[in-house]
């Protein structure tokens, strides 16, 4: 699926418009290429024969790019590309594009069997009035307004969005800022895709940095096609992957997310502890504290983690997996941890009382290691928060 290929990974997207793109001046290599092409508008274009003739101008690749639809509106849309992400402009409140524009495309996206990620849309105020704003009469969220933000953000993954697209806009003078995708970032663990107003690769990775998946790029590369090549070789894959900043910026990357899972054991007051399990850069298992829900002493987050990667691969043994805890495990933990063979383990705050440090050191698998400390701060802060107002 498109979304499994975004999800957990750093990747480029090139976004081009019918309209206005000229393939001829853009040249595609296997050293020089996005890990994505968006194809898409607000006004329209001939959809299907530009996919069709941009696929002929990537054939010679033997990396496959997929050709994901980025549409305006429900008449952009086109069986001959890999994939669409499903838009909901949430940041609006035109029922037009908030639903009607779905309703239209619906039947034919589900004939076409195409893959879909449903994705909310959430425009910024960039500095410009948009193609955006003028087509879907809405006007952009404040860029000073962080919780409204993120507010729309969370609305959007409880709706059951697989994606959320922060968008500056067509031009746009100021990109998304990092506080506002770290903010985003901070408090959902869907695909989180960031576009407008990003012309150097230093924003770029300023984004990638601060927790964006996928940075996308359109107005800038027609007029400056030749720049493609920087910033393809400055893309987050490689960086994220091979030195130590990166592997903690990864690891804060994903305590993030086992953040959100304490959140959610927080909402249902339960103890604030949570948990995620990643293999090859995908999350295969997540779970937090559900011991009153469930009745359940062993119910814990890591237990309930363990368990949905299992099911995930299909098997007992997780021997490629890095599991991601907020709070350091107990002893019945670490034991189902070193029986599912997890080689690496990673928590935020310590637990002097009840952590398997003080009762049971040794049970991990012998291969495995440990890194502590990651966002301790911040997972101290929320099971103490907890635990003061239980006082």
């Amino acid at each position: 699926m498109v979304n499994d290929q975004m999800v957990n990974r750093k990747g480029l997207a090139l976004l081009l418009d019918p309209e206005k793109a000229d393939l001829s001046r853009l040249s595609f290599t296997e050293e020089c290429h996005p890990d994505y092409i968006f194809v898409g508008g607000s006004t329209g274009g001939d959809t299907t024969d530009f996919v069709k003739n941009l696929k002929s101008a990537i054939s010679n690749l033997q990396s496959k790019i997929p050709i994901i639809l980025f549409p305006g509106n429900s008449s952009q849309f086109t069986p001959e590309a890999d994939g669409i992400l499903f838009l909901s402009l949430l940041s609006g409140r035109n029922p037009e594009f908030l639903v009607d524009q779905q309703v239209k495309a619906a039947r034919a996206i589900r004939e076409s069997q195409i893959n879909f990620v449903p994705t909310a849309y959430i425009l910024i105020d960039g500095g410009v009035v948009t193609s955006t704003m003028r087509v879907s009469h809405t006007q952009p969220l404040d860029p000073a307004d962080i919780d409204t933000i993120v507010d729309t953000c969370i609305a959007s993954e409880l709706m059951g969005k697989k994606a959320i697209y922060l968008e500056a806009g067509s031009g746009a003078k100021i990109p998304v800022s990092a506080d506002i995708i770290r903010a985003v970032r901070a408090k959902t663990s869907v695909t989180l895709i960031v576009g407008g107003g990003i012309r150097t690769p230093e924003a770029m990775q300023a984004a990638y940095n601060a927790g964006a998946d996928v940075v996308v790029i359109g107005n800038y590369f027609e007029t400056h096609p030749e720049a493609l090549k920087d910033f393809c070789r400055n893309t987050g894959v490689t960086p994220l992957r091979n030195n130590d900043s990166a592997s903690s910026h990864e690891d804060e990357r994903f305590m993030r997310i086992a953040l959100c899972e304490a959140e959610k054991a927080l909402a249902a007051d339960e103890i604030p502890i949570g948990c995620v399990i990643v293999s090859r850069n995908q999350i295969i298992g997540r779970g937090h504290n559900l011991t009153e829900t469930l009745a359940d002493v062993t119910a814990h987050a890591e237990i309930q983690a363990i368990t949905a990667a299992s099911q995930t691969l299909g098997g007992k043994y997780l021997p490629d997996a890095t599991l991601y805890v907020t709070v350091e495990p107990c002893s019945m933990c670490a034991g189902a941890i070193g029986w599912a063979q997890i080689n690496r383990i990673v928590y935020g705050a310590p637990d002097p009382k009840r952590g398997y440090s003080v009762y049971a050191p040794r049970t991990f698998h012998p291969k495995a290691t440990v890194t502590a400390g990651v966002l301790e701060a911040e997972c101290r802060e929320l099971i103490q928060a907890f635990f003061k107002n239980k006082r």
